[in-house]
């Protein structure tokens, strides 16, 4: 009795860690992706947020990402990011928006 009680909670155990970091992992999903930028949208000078659109290579489909992060902000303004640039990017969904949490160019420095 005591070995098959030990048992059932020892597979209820397994069952809730399994469905708990399997739901945590699939909420906080990072996309990667490569493509080519079509557009760069810049607010103004001072701007905190700029929208980038890739066209990703293996899709063909636009993907609208919205950078956050002053490095990548001071490339757009600085011309070292431009469009027909290749970018590698992971971003996250949040809130309905495409946030990035990478933006790279792909060749060399």
């Amino acid at each position: 009795m005591k070995k098959a009680v030990s048992v059932m909670v020892l597979v209820a155990v397994a069952a809730l860690t399994i469905f708990c970091f399997g739901s945590v992992a699939s909420a906080g999903e990072e996309i990667k992706m490569v493509g080519v930028i079509t557009k760069i949208d810049i607010a103004g000078k001072d701007a905190k947020t700029a929208t980038a659109t890739l066209k990703d290579n293996k899709t063909e489909q636009l993907v609208v990402i919205t950078v956050e992060d002053d490095l990548t902000l001071d490339k757009f303004k600085d011309h070292r990011i431009v469009e027909g640039d290749e970018i590698r990017c992971k971003y996250e969904v949040i809130d309905g928006k495409n946030v990035s949490k990478l933006f790279r160019k792909t060749a060399g420095c």
